[in-house]
């Protein structure tokens, strides 16, 4: 049935391909609970166009009515995707992810608005020009996520490693070796010749690397146990210079 704001010599009911540019706006902008939609003709033109909250069945609903003569439905999101990529997929639309990074207009700052994004993500779709990401499947995705939880974790470590052989090298003139640091303990810094607030500090940083490297260590077990599983796990680790740790994270990272 065709939309009563359309009449019968409309692109629309002449049954004319459209594509859909959703705009997913990220949780850490403004409007941190609503996505703008935008459905486009072949000749660029809006079909419909509304701000909705970040709900499934409400975006779903919007767009239903051009179910069969979407070309595909376009997400652009920085990170808070999986929700509305699995559900529509769900729902039988045919989905893509926009790489935002390797699009031009999204160098440096944007100034066009949500709306202006959506239509033109949607026009680089239908002129088969548009950088896409991978949608990896959602078992995938979960080591994807745990590989870069580690990640984290690492980055997090070495800031606090640093932190420490930075404090030795003010106080003696000389760096101890992250090795070294890994090893310290809440005792050995007492017996260390610090001021008692610069051994304070000290203490606060061991004991966070501390914590980091139990669940550094507790990650990787996981994400090793994973790569186990997989077909390649033997040829992969038979290559020179490829860890086991390394291998689950790069694995992991991919999918």
């Amino acid at each position: 049935m065709v939309p009563k704001r359309y009449h019968r010599g409309s692109p629309l009911a002449r049954g004319d391909v459209h594509l859909l540019g959703l705009n997913l706006i990220p949780s850490n902008r403004i409007h941190s609970n609503n996505s703008v939609v935008s459905v486009l003709d072949e000749e660029d033109h809006v079909v419909v166009e509304k701000r909705l909250s970040n709900d499934l069945a409400k975006i779903i609903g919007l767009i239903k009515p051009w179910q069969e003569e979407l070309a595909g439905i376009l997400v652009e999101s920085t990170f808070n995707w999986y929700w509305l990529v699995d559900g529509l997929k769900e729902a039988g639309f045919t989905v893509h992810l926009a790489n935002t990074t390797a699009i031009k207009k999204y160098e440096g700052l944007k100034h066009s608005g949500d709306e202006a994004d959506a239509r033109y993500l949607a026009h680089l779709l239908r002129l088969g020009i548009l950088p896409t990401g991978t949608i990896l499947a959602p078992e995938h995705r979960a080591v994807r996520d745990l590989a870069r939880k580690r990640m984290q974790l690492v980055r997090s470590r070495t800031s606090h490693i640093l932190a420490v052989e930075n404090i030795t090298v003010r106080q003696y003139g000389a760096r101890i070796t992250s090795n070294q640091v890994k090893q310290l303990t809440s005792e050995m810094v007492d017996e260390m010749p610090f001021p008692n607030d610069v051994g304070l500090a000290v203490k606060a940083n061991v004991a966070v690397i501390e914590t980091l490297s139990a669940q550094i260590d507790l990650l990787e077990k996981r994400l090793l146990l994973d790569m186990k599983e997989r077909p390649n796990y033997a040829l992969l680790t038979s290559a020179p210079g490829i860890g086991k740790v390394r291998l689950a994270t790069v694995n992991g990272l991919e999918g």
